[in-house]
C-alpha cells in the first residue's frame, strides 16, 4: 500500500543533510508536465513522514524561470502532501531585516515576467480562479515563525516579498524602487510556486532566509556573499525545518485546503475530459460535486 505523505519541504539540497532524518527512500514521480526538480526524498523527521525536493535540483541545475514548478506541487500533491514548507534566500529591503535573520512574509508581489513553465494548473476546457489575497497560508505561517524562534533564530513575522525573474540581481535603481513600493524581501522563486500550492488546496508558507540587504545598501550581492551567509546559517535553518515539521498537525484544517470550493467557472457539461484526467490530483475532490 503507497503510504501518504502529509508534509513537503522545498528547499536547497544541502537543507536535507539532516542526521536526524531516518527511514529515507527515494521517489520518482511522472507528471503531466515533465520531470521534477529530482528525486523525492522521503525520510521520517521528528516522527512524521515527510517529502523533501530540491527546487533548483540536484547540484542547482535550474535557474529560477526553469524550475519545473508545476512538477513539482503536481507531485507533491500525487502524495498526498497539505503542508509545504518552503525555504528560500533572499536579500533585505530593510535595514531591520538584517543578514542572518530570517523572515515570514505574508504578502507576495510578483515582478516576474516569464511563463516559468506555467503559471496555473487551469486550462482551455477547465477555468478556475482561485482567491489569493493572503497568498501564504496564515496558519502554517505562525507554526513557522514558533519554529524559527525555538530554534534560536531571530525571525520577523510578515513583509512583502517581491519575487524578480532573475537569475541577475537588481541594479541599484530597481532595489530602491522596490523599497518605495513598500516590499521588506526581495526573491526570485516564490512565484509562480506560491500560487500553484494554493490551486493544489496545500497549505504552503515560507521561510526566507536574508542573505545580503540587496544593492540599495550600497555593497554589491555576489553569488560568494549569498552562499557563504547561508552556509553560515544552515544549521539553524535544519533546526527551524525539523521544529517547524514537528509542530505541524497533519490532520488540521487550514483555509487552503478548501481554496477550490466555488473557484471551477467552467459547466460541467463543456469540461475538457483530458484537462479533468490531467488535474485529477489537484481538482479530485470537486470532481464529483462541482458544476
Amino acid at each position: 500500500m503507497t503510504e501518504t505523505i502529509n508534509i513537503a519541504v522545498i528547499g536547497g539540497s544541502g537543507l536535507y543533510n539532516m542526521p536526524e532524518i531516518t527511514d529515507v527512500s527515494t521517489r520518482h514521480i511522472d507528471t503531466p508536465y515533465g520531470p521534477t526538480s529530482a528525486d523525492i526524498m522521503i525520510g521520517t523527521l521528528r516522527g512524521k513522514r515527510v517529502a523533501f525536493l530540491p527546487r533548483h535540483g540536484m547540484g542547482h541545475v535550474f535557474i529560477p524561470s526553469t524550475v519545473p514548478y508545476r512538477a513539482n506541487i503536481w507531485a507533491l500533491k500525487s502524495l498526498g502532501v497539505r503542508f509545504i514548507v518552503a525555504v528560500n534566500a533572499c536579500g533585505s529591503l530593510r535595514e531591520d531585516y538584517a543578514p542572518g535573520h530570517i523572515v515570514i512574509p505574508d504578502q507576495i508581489f510578483d515582478h516576474t515576467k516569464s511563463e516559468r513553465g506555467g503559471r496555473s494548473f487551469f486550462d482551455t476546457g477547465l477555468v478556475g480562479h482561485i482567491g489569493v489575497a493572503d497568498p501564504f497560508s496564515p496558519e502554517l505561517s505562525g507554526v513557522l515563525y514558533a519554529a524559527v524562534q525555538s530554534a534560536g533564530g531571530t525571525a520577523h513575522n510578515g513583509g512583502t516579498f517581491i519575487i524578480i525573474e532573475g537569475p541577475r540581481f537588481s541594479t541599484r535603481g530597481e532595489s530602491r524602487i522596490y523599497q518605495q513600493w513598500g516590499c521588506s524581501i526581495i526573491g526570485m522563486t516564490t512565484c509562480p510556486e506560491a500560487f500553484l500550492a494554493r490551486e493544489a488546496e496545500i497549505a504552503y508558507a515560507t521561510m526566507a532566509h536574508i542573505t545580503d540587504y540587496d544593492v540599495w545598501h550600497e555593497e554589491a550581492v555576489t553569488v560568494d556573499m549569498v552562499m557563504q551567509t547561508f552556509h553560515q546559517n544552515l544549521e539553524l535553518a535544519q533546526q527551524a525545518v525539523a521544529a517547524a515539521v514537528e509542530r505541524i498537525d497533519e490532520q488540521a484544517d487550514y483555509a487552503a485546503h478548501t481554496a477550490l470550493t466555488s473557484a471551477i467557472m467552467t459547466d460541467s457539461s463543456v469540461r475538457s475530459p483530458e484537462v479533468l484526467e490531467r488535474l485529477r490530483p489537484i481538482v479530485g475532490r470537486l470532481l464529483s460535486t462541482a458544476t
